[in-house]
């Protein structure tokens, strides 16, 4: 006679061995995520220690004594004539880029999103092939019309080439295709102009993506390099990112350096920080689904 007590039933097993893997599973999530941050958040902890270290505490583990932080490192770096020049020409470039690429792509998303004309899904799927196109292909083209233009070592050839961004236009077009045609229709019998129910209607509610994209604009221009390295021939025309790669060539301590590149992300933060809310207003309202 089988007992049949010795072996529990196969559902009971399952759930006993379903409950045996759920706190691994509980456990291996938190500890990548964990491991992931902290090997996101070094670099940049180091960044900082070495620019509040002295001279003398430019290395591990000098920097990590906080009996010796400094500002001294930012005074320098602060009074030096290049850096408010570099700063003044990276706001510029990420603000007006920010402003320009969201009006232009708001209004190509409008068009394509709403209205109807000949070859609309032909030229925007021309458009959207952009996206496919590495930067690095275009990047002697690109170069060659800016100075047929005269616009080398100049803020147009820095900024104008850059506001094209399709990726932009089309998330704004996915985000104006979900809102109801009846409220266009009842703006267009109503007799209103195409510039206020742009202004007055589409602005007003696509407010969420516009944040979004304005966080990824501005830290795209901020953090840009290689555009402005080829444009920025001189002293005058360079940003932070350029200007502190160059202290690097030039007899600048290292605690100087890091001082400066902590200096640029302050920016960002800030801009992260105010905005942040429409991001996640942005991804609720799926304004980011394709």
């Amino acid at each position: 006679m089988v007992n049949v007590l010795e072996r529990p039933p196969v559902r009971e097993q399952k759930e006993t061995s379903a409950a045996g893997q759920r706190p691994a599973a509980r456990l291996t999530l938190p500890t990548l995520l964990t491991l992931t941050a902290i090997v996101t958040v070094v670099p940049f902890a180091a960044m900082v220690l070495v620019a509040f270290a002295p001279p003398s505490g430019r290395t591990f583990p000098d920097a990590l004594n906080p009996a010796h932080f400094t500002f001294e490192n930012f005074s320098r770096v602060l009074s030096s004539s290049d850096i408010p020049r570099w700063t003044v020409n990276s706001l510029l470039y990420s603000l007006v880029s920010v402003v320009c690429v969201l009006l232009f792509a708001s209004m190509a998303g409008y068009a394509f999103a709403k209205k109807k004309f000949p070859g609309r899904e032909i030229i925007f799927w021309a458009f959207l092939a952009t996206l496919m196109v590495p930067f690095q292909a275009t990047l002697i083209p690109s170069y060659i019309l800016v100075s047929r233009l005269d616009w080398v070592d100049s803020y147009w050839g820095l900024i104008v080439p850059t506001l094209a961004n399709s990726q932009a236009v089309f998330l704004i077009r996915q985000f104006i295709s979900q809102l109801p045609d009846e409220l266009f229709e009842a703006a267009e019998i109503d007799g209103a102009p195409e510039w206020r129910i742009f202004t007055m209607i589409v602005l007003p509610l696509i407010r969420p993506v516009l944040a979004t994209l304005g966080i990824f604009v501005f830290l795209w221009h901020w953090n840009d390099f290689l555009w402005p390295l080829v444009i920025g021939q001189s002293g005058k025309m360079q940003t932070l990112t350029v200007g502190l790669a160059t202290l690097q060539t030039q007899a600048v301590p290292i605690n100087e350096v890091m001082a400066g590149a902590t200096i640029t992300v302050v920016p960002s933060l800030l801009v992260f920080g105010l905005l942040q809310r429409y991001l996640t207003d942005s991804i609720a309202m799926s304004g980011l689904k394709a």
